[in-house]
């Protein structure tokens, strides 16, 4: 599968989110061409700061492989992951992550997973204006 088909997913899930009143941002994990974990924004119904899309797409991925190690895991996100995510790709030794929009407001924290931008970026970015623009 390419970059384009994981990042599909991504968005089904931040749609997910979106259904669910968070914001809408989904995430998955992949290893050797299988998607091993997904998930979506859930701070909000989950009542934890920390459960942005990546962190629960890493949770599902390592209870799956029985191991908090991803090693040469891709993480695909629908917008560009904060500095706590990416301190958690560090941990989990994700490989390499992908991301849809850009999210100008974030730091990014470069370290040795390589962060790669503007897959899918116009729906990315389109799904997450509509859901802002519908707040206000």
């Amino acid at each position: 599968m390419s970059d384009e088909a994981f990042m599909r997913r991504a968005l089904e899930l931040a749609r997910r989110a979106e259904e669910e009143g968070e914001v809408p941002i989904g995430a998955v994990v992949v290893m050797d061409e299988a998607i091993i974990g997904e998930g979506w924004n859930r701070p909000i119904s989950a009542s934890d700061p920390t459960a942005h899309a990546e962190i629960q797409a890493m949770r599902a991925a390592a209870a799956s492989q029985k191991n908090y190690r991803l090693t040469g895991a891709t993480l695909y996100v629908t917008l560009e992951p904060c500095a706590m995510c990416v301190g958690a790709m560090f941990h989990a030794r994700i490989a390499r992550a992908v991301y849809g929009a850009t999210d100008p407001k974030k730091l990014v924290l470069k370290n040795e997973v390589r962060i790669e931008g503007g897959v899918l970026a116009q729906e990315c970015g389109a799904l997450l204006t509509g859901f802002f623009a519908a707040r206000r």
